[in-house]
This record gives structure tokens, sequence and C-alpha cells, in this order.
């Protein structure tokens, strides 16, 4: 996730350092080789070993155990399925969703599956509940049947075993919501059980009932059907505005640079006097996700000041209060690199001067903490602005709806936008993130991988580490997430 935490995040800059592959078949040396690099790269240059308190526990208690425990499991890779899969259990242990692992190749996307029954289960209102059932299949329970147990095992405990920190962090409501879907499915993980053999479903308050589950093969399109009819999935489009119900609906359902931003921003800026009308608009941030080599975070604080204009908002962005930087050559060599890229970017010179100018003193207090010997040197962030008395531009209510798919830049977008007048956040809980923020992007040994994570720490951050975004009880959609249509009409309620 890109931050900068004053105002936006610089470029996230690829380091391919050390980087010299083995073998491309031997799967096992190559995850031996990575989970090592791994540890020793955060080790080295993340700074949660350097910075006391709760937020860096988790990180120091599973980066030597989990490593351990990873190294232990190598003998059974043996595909670069697999190999994604040990190096992201590995990652996804530091219950830091800044720190991943991305293959490189096109690999398992969110519809891969080898076999599956037929069915696919949902998380609703804390259970695993059968959400759709290809039409033809026999033998099936109803879609609306909770999951009790799969081969005589709770499904809590079954759950754990197969998707957690291979597939999402089942410690988060978010990472309930986008794994639920492959409860069921045979996703070539040979770390954890394929299609169970024999599930336990509860109709209602009924009596459950075992039903034996029978694989079946995968056709195409059948494993997104599925996915689709469970979990919000954005449009082809992330950038839009339409009109829905009367009003504007403006779509952002992605921060990464390789959405037309110029064109959407222009956009917003042609149609800003109809945002700002009496009559409201709903801002639509589901499944905004991604970052790009510039600031997610300046692209959703630039989308408000276009509405809001930056006289309103300046005195309502959060404060960013002490951000603490490890002083090692790695992150002061990103820093540096990102400042360059930053330089050679005339949009993003124009855009984020100020991110530059703050960028060039922070490469400066690496330089002089490096020389001092001094393991890390804190920097204050942007202060507080008081009320500028701008009146503010937009007359009528604003709905922002999130779900499980709003993470990073999208999490810094609802701290400033959660603070403006007449805006109400609905929906359903987003991500999580640490404060452990602004990505280091490190090419693996194997270059099959790229290892992201957090290289500072933003200590005094308002909003708690690993703390979502949950939209009130009167606010919070319970109905399907997919049925767009139910969505949109729940939505307009919300105006009345």
């Amino acid at each position: 996730m890109s931050r900068m935490l004053t105002f936006a995040a610089a470029s996230a800059f690829t380091l391919a350092l050390g980087a010299s592959p083995v073998l491309a078949q031997d799967f096992r040396a190559l995850a031996r080789q990575d989970l090592q690099k791994m540890h020793d790269e955060l080790a080295a240059n993340h700074p949660a070993p350097a910075v006391p308190g709760a937020a860096s526990q988790a990180f120091r208690s599973w980066l030597d155990a989990g490593l351990q425990e990873a190294l232990g499991m190598v003998g059974q890779v043996n595909s670069g399925d697999s190999h994604a899969y040990l190096l992201r259990y590995y990652a996804g242990g530091f219950r830091d969703s800044n720190i991943r692992v991305d293959p490189t190749f096109e690999g398992m996307g969110p519809y891969f599956g080898i076999s599956w029954p037929g069915f696919t289960t949902g998380w609703r209102n804390g259970r695993y509940v059968v959400t759709y059932v290809k039409p033809g299949t026999r033998g099936t329970p109803r879609v609306g049947d909770a999951v009790v147990e799969c081969n005589l095992t709770p499904i809590e405990e079954f759950a754990r075993d197969k998707l957690d920190r291979w597939e999402g962090n089942l410690e988060t409501e978010a990472g309930r919501v986008t794994t639920a879907p492959y409860l069921m499915w045979n996703r070539n993980n040979p770390f954890a059980s394929g299609v169970p053999s024999v599930c336990s479903f509860q109709s209602g308050r009924g009596r459950p009932r075992d039903i034996q589950i029978r694989p079946v093969p995968v056709t195409a399109g059948d494993l997104e059907a599925a996915y689709r009819a469970t979990v919000y999935m954005p449009p082809a489009t992330p950038l839009a505005i339409e009109t829905v119900n009367g009003r504007p609906w403006v779509h952002v359902h992605s921060f990464a640079d390789s959405a037309d931003w110029r064109a959407f921003n222009d956009a917003v800026e042609a149609q800003a006097a109809t945002l700002q009308g009496p009559q409201g608009f709903v801002l639509d941030l589901r499944a905004a996700r991604g970052s790009g080599e510039n600031s997610s975070t300046a692209r959703g604080y630039g989308l408000a000041n276009r509405i809001w204009t930056p006289e309103f908002t300046v005195s309502r962005q959060p404060a960013a209060g002490d951000i603490t930087y490890r002083a090692t050559q790695g992150n002061r060599d990103w820093y540096a690199a990102a400042l360059g890229r930053m330089e050679a970017d005339p949009y993003f010179v124009q855009e984020s001067m100020a991110v530059i100018e703050q960028t060039r003193e922070i490469v400066t207090a690496f330089d002089a903490a490096i020389a001092a010997g001094q393991p890390t040197f804190t920097l204050a962030g942007r202060p507080a602005v008081p009320d500028t008395g701008a009146a503010n531009p937009v007359q009528g209510p604003v709905i922002v709806l999130v779900d499980a798919g709003c993470s990073g830049g999208c999490l810094d977008t609802l701290d400033l936008l959660s603070k403006l007048p007449n805006v109400r956040i609905v929906g359903s809980t987003t991500a999580t993130d640490s404060i452990f923020v602004e990505p280091t992007v490190l090419r693996l040994p194997s270059n099959y991988s790229d290892l992201s994570y957090g290289h500072k720490a933003w200590t005094s951050r308002p909003r708690a580490n690993n703390q979502p975004y949950t939209p009130e009880a009167g606010l919070t959609y319970t109905g399907d997430p997919a049925d767009e249509n139910a969505v949109r009409a729940w939505v307009a309620t919300l105006f009345q």
C-alpha cells in the first residue's frame, strides 16, 4: 500500500538486489532461498524490530518461528503454485496486510481452482453459508444453508486449516469475506485439503444433515460465476461517474496507477457543480484496492479536493504526527530511488510538489542518522491545520459505500472523508492495515515472487493498528453484496 503520511505517498520502487535465480525447476530450493531472503530482508529493514509496542509483537514473535515452520514444509513444494502458497503463508503469519508476497508470473487469480463441488460458500453474519449452486448440479445443499462441519471437523477449525494465511487473514472480517468462496474448492494447495468428502449443513434452525461432497470438473466460467455471485467484484472500468436514482454515483474501485486517473479527474472537475448540489451523491469505494508508482492516498485526497476544494479539506485532513524510520542503507536507498522517480514524473511534480520536498528532507535525515550510527530517527509529519473558515461547498448528503475490498489508500481516504460534514460511511467492514506503511518492493532470488513490506512506522496514527472501518448498525448492508440492484435500492433509502 502506498502512502506518504503527510499528504500522500511516494512511488513504490522495486529493488532487485541480490537476485540470482537458481535452477527454475528445483522449487524446493527456490522456496528455501526465497523464505530465507524474506526473513533476512525483514529483519534488516522492517521498522518493527526497532519500534516498541504491541504492533511490533506479532512481527517479532513470527519472524524466526514462522521461518522455521515454513522451512519445515518445503519438502511439499513441487510447483510454482505451491512455492507461491508457502511464501504467502510465511508473509501471512505476520498478521500485517502490508507484508505480502505477489507472484511475478500469471498464476492463481481469484477464480482459480482445479476442482470444486458445484457450489460455493460465502461469509454471512458470522457463518459460512452456501451462496451459489451451479444450475443442474445434483446432491448439493441449498442456497442459504450454513456449513456446520466438514470431514468431521468443526467448520471454524476446518476453515482455519484450509484458508488462514494460505488465502487470507481469518483474524479479520475482510479476510473471512474474500476467502470464503474457497472453503469447498481445490485450489491446488498441497499444504491444505482440497474438496472435502462430507460436510454437515443446517437449514434455518433445522437439524444439521450430512451431505457427501463429490468433486466435479471445472469448466470455463464456473468459478468466476460462483465467486462473483458471492463477493462483490468491480467493473472493468474502475473509475467512472454515472447517474443513479437521480444522483451522481462516483465509482472509485481502484487506486492503481493503471486506472485512467487523468480522464476521471477531468470528469470530476467538469461535474463538480453537480456533485456539490443539494441532491447529494454516492462515492462508491467497494473493492478500492491497488497501489502504484505514485500515491494511492494522493489519488483519494486529490478526488476529495476536487469535490470539496482544498480550502475546505485542509483543516480536516488528519494530522500525521510522528513517523519513525529505521535508519538502514536499504531504506535510505528506497527513498533516494523513489525521489528520482517522483522528480521524473511531470504529472506528479505538478500535483504533489510538497511530497517531493518532504522526500528530499527524509533522504537528508537518513544520511545524518546513518552517519551518526542511530538505529532510528523520528520526524514530525504534517501537523493539524486550523480551520480556515471556508464554507462547505457540498450542499447535500454524501454516502460513501465500502466493503471488504477497501484497503490501503482507500482506508487513508476514509480517514479524511469521515471527518467531512454530512458524510456517512455505509456498507460492510473494510480491510485493515498496520501502522507499518509505505511499501518497499523486493524481487526475491527466484525471480518468481516480489516481497512487499511497510518500511516506516506511523506510531501516532489516530486509527489503531489493524483497525478497519465498520459502518454503524443502521448503515450496514446485510443483503447480497453481489446483487447490484439490491445494493442500489438500499443506498437510495439512505437519502430519504
